[in-house]
């Protein structure tokens, strides 16, 4: 009997705190769907861009999104390392695979847009080489994790390999595009300051429901890694 409603009262206080936690998710719809709104009726469109400025309001947050969950993964591989909980190693590694989907969503779209203005899908635009350096990367992070089989060993080496991979995510993702010398075909920032601001309010609600999108992403990728490994570890 005690146990019972022991067992009972602790289900419920995980299931209020499961109600607290999750009224940021209402948040994602009206996010998602005033950026869209204030991109294509509000925003201007840029000029010489046309009817492609429209792909930046998803192509933006995308890449964002995509060197956030990077980084985040080396977060949680910190953790790993420092307490080693495999449960942090299920978080960095659904986090680096939200990422390397992030960051594909953002080449696609990047690519569109290229089509369209530049005449080619791809051209080797710095910041289209770069990002696809960076998909190299962390496709080899999951190549590595399939090779191990032992969890813990697994877990050990991509921790150490998320960690390495991080410091790679700012200067192929802000700092070389930035700065390597040779003809960028990604366009100036919009010089009027009118045009400028609203394009820039735009891209912060975008990124903000983007940034929401995946951290919901990375708690139901996480559940399911931690069944599937539940069920590994029972056969």
């Amino acid at each position: 009997m005690g146990v019972s409603v022991s067992r009972g009262a602790v289900a419920a206080k995980a299931q209020a705190r499961g109600v607290r936690l999750s009224w940021w998710k209402l948040l994602l719809l009206p996010l998602m769907l005033g950026s869209i709104a204030a991109g294509f009726l509000w925003a201007p469109r840029v000029g010489g861009l046309g009817d492609e400025t429209y792909v930046m309001y998803f192509h933006v947050p995308m890449a964002w999104v995509g060197g956030l969950a990077y980084l985040v993964s080396a977060f949680y591989a910190i953790k790993y390392l420092a307490r080693r909980r495999l449960a942090d190693d299920t978080l960095s590694a659904a986090s680096a695979e939200l990422g390397l989907l992030f960051t594909f969503l953002a080449t696609v779209t990047g690519a569109l847009w290229a089509r369209s203005k530049w005449g080619a899908y791809w051209n080797w635009d710095p910041k289209q080489t770069s990002i696809f350096l960076l998909m190299l990367t962390y496709g080899a992070y999951f190549m590595l994790r399939s090779a191990v089989p032992d969890p813990d060993r697994r877990a050990t080496l991509s921790a150490v390999y998320a960690l390495l991979a991080a410091v790679a995510v700012p200067f192929l993702m802000l700092i070389i595009p930035r700065f390597v010398v040779v003809s960028a075909l990604h366009p100036s920032p919009v010089v009027d300051r009118e045009v400028n601001r609203k394009i820039g309010m735009v891209l912060m609600g975008s990124n903000l429901a983007f940034t929401v999108l995946y951290v919901w992403m990375l708690q139901l990728r996480a559940r399911l890694q931690s069944v599937a490994i539940r069920k590994e570890s029972v056969l």
